[in-house]
Order: C-alpha cells, then structure tokens, then sequence
C-alpha cells in the first residue's frame, strides 16, 4: 500500500505540535545535573555530532548508536511527558489522524507481523502490547486473526479508552508491571515507537526479558540512527526531535544489546516506506552532498529507490524480532 507523510502526519497539525514542543523545553533549560552516558548499546566510547534543541548528540564510535548526552534525569522527561501542553496536543494529533494511521500504518503492520516466519507457527497468538494506548493496535489485529492483546499502559485516559473497547490490560508503568499481572499462555510482547522516547532503554529492554517466558517473541519498531533520511538531514530531521526522540539504534547496534541482554532468533529489517519523499521535500536543509546527488540524479524512480532502501536495511523505519 502506497502511503504519504500528509495521510499520517498532516503538515498543519505536525507543525503545531513541533512548535508546541519547543516551548515545552523550557522544562530541560537548567543543565546543572545533566549527566553524560556511555553508548545506548554497546557502552563504548562516542564523538559530538550535533545539537539542536538545546540537546547534544552523539554518535557512537563503535556501532554508529545516535543518542542525547548529556541527558536530564528521568524525572524531567516525566514531567514533559505528563504535564506538558504537548503531551495534551499529541492526544489530539492521534485522534485527528486515528482513521488514517489505521488504515495506511496498523493494518500492513499487523499484516506483516502476522506473517513472520516464526510468528505463524504459534498457532493460538495471545499478544502484550506494551504502551498499547487506546488499543488501536489490539483492535486491528483481532480484527485480523481474532488473537486476543492484553494491554500495559501507564496513562489512565488512555486505559480507559482500551478497556472501553473491550480490552483487558494494566494501568501501571512497564517496571511496576509483574509476571503475575499477564496472562499464563505464551505470549508475543510488541511495543510500536517507545524506544527512541526511553530515558533508559537498557532498563526498559532488560525488563521485558524479565516478564517473558521461555519461548515467548518480542517485536518493537523504532527508529534508526543509520536510516536514509536521517543520514541525509541530520539534525535537520523532523525525526530527530529532542526531548521526545533521543535514542536512534540501528540495525547493527540494536543487535549487540539483544544479544548481550539474552535474546535470541534476532532478526531486524527497516521496512519503512517515507525515506525518500522526506528527503526530496528537504533536500534543501541536507548537508550530505553525496546523498544530495543520489536523490537528485538517481535514474531510479522513488519507489525503486525506496525498496532498495528497506532491503539494504536503510530506512529510518526499524522492526526488530527476538525471542527469550
């Protein structure tokens, strides 16, 4: 299915939650105790690349990780996320665009998952959606295969609206979560676009470890630090957006923390779709000459361009499969 930016991210809603948000991050301006990390993934060492919004980044000098340091202490960006007038304006972005992020976004994910090799030979699916909102994504997939999806979700309107619609789950945050508050079947756990947001994503991956069993499958998408638009635009990316996304893995990097964790049947793919309509509307902003030229001289057409991009693992869009 073909999608475009607009039909999920409309350019008059996306620019007011964008400007909404640089206000917010008034709430990170005393940097007294910012505290520098090691790499994300692989604790190595790492290079400055880049700033923006008040916020450095860096690039690690071993597995190419793009990550915030120094960063705040969690408590703040529980703060933003909480109280913040962007927080509100994001309920309203993915109520205005509910319909089409279901119809261009959730139904081929869902497809996709759906048809993973490993994921068809469980034959009766029972899915935990970690952060699972509203239960958008329990909702299509029910709708799909009829398999249940127990939610886990930390914000009480959200929670609401998922057990409104049927759904069974918990209103608590990931780490208050325990094994005996999920279903004793086997399970496939998913989370959809968390990980860049996370103040730890070590803690958040060796967590869900944790509540697994042996067997069980995880799937997460997020975002990759080594994906075409953000290599061509850099801190000129949309996507790199300080405070809400500050962890870019890639699909190297991702592999050396899932494996260090204790996961298993790792396999990652960037199935994204967008890469070079983003460039082409901002090749203007890139930096990269070289990335510059592919997309003005290239004698490929964009869809062309576009799967050779996912196939060589070069979208920003990154979804990853492991098991325990």
């Amino acid at each position: 299915m073909k999608i475009k930016e607009d039909e999920i991210r409309p350019k008059k809603i996306f620019k007011k939650f964008l400007q909404t948000s640089k206000k917010d991050i008034l709430i990170f301006k005393n940097k007294k105790n910012w505290k520098a990390i090691q790499c994300i993934a692989c604790n190595y060492s790492s290079k400055f690349v880049f700033s923006k919004n008040n916020f450095s980044f860096r690039e690690c000098l071993k597995c190419s990780s793009l990550f915030v340091s120094p960063r705040p202490d969690k408590k703040y960006f529980e703060l933003f996320y909480s109280n913040s007038k962007t927080s509100k304006y994001l309920n309203y972005f993915y109520k205005a665009t509910e319909e089409s992020r279901v119809k261009k976004l959730w139904k081929p994910k869902i497809k996709k998952i759906l048809n993973l090799t490993d994921i068809k030979k469980i034959k009766k699916k029972y899915f935990v959606d970690i952060g699972g909102a509203s239960g958008l994504f329990a909702r299509e997939m029910f709708k799909q295969s009829k398999s249940k999806t127990f939610i886990i979700e930390p914000s009480p309107e959200l929670f609401m609206l998922a057990k409104k619609r049927g759904f069974e789950g918990v209103n608590k945050k990931l780490e208050n979560v325990k094994k005996s508050d999920l279903p004793n079947v086997e399970k496939i756990f998913t989370s959809f676009e968390l990980v860049e947001h996370l103040h730890d994503p070590k803690v958040f991956f060796n967590k869900v470890y944790q509540l697994m069993k042996k067997g069980d499958f995880f799937i997460f998408t997020t975002l990759s630090g080594l994906g075409f638009d953000i290599l061509a635009l850099q801190e000129n990316s949309n996507s790199v957006f300080p405070p809400h996304h500050i962890n870019f893995f890639n699909p190297y990097s991702i592999k050396i923390l899932l494996k260090k964790i204790g996961f298993t049947k790792i396999n990652i793919t960037t199935p994204g779709v967008l890469d070079i309509e983003i460039v082409k509307k901002n090749i203007h902003l890139s930096k990269n000459t070289v990335l510059q030229k592919i997309v003005e001289r290239s004698l490929l057409d964009d869809e062309t361009m576009q799967k050779k991009i996912s196939e060589l693992n070069l979208s920003s869009h990154m979804m990853s499969v492991c098991a325990k």
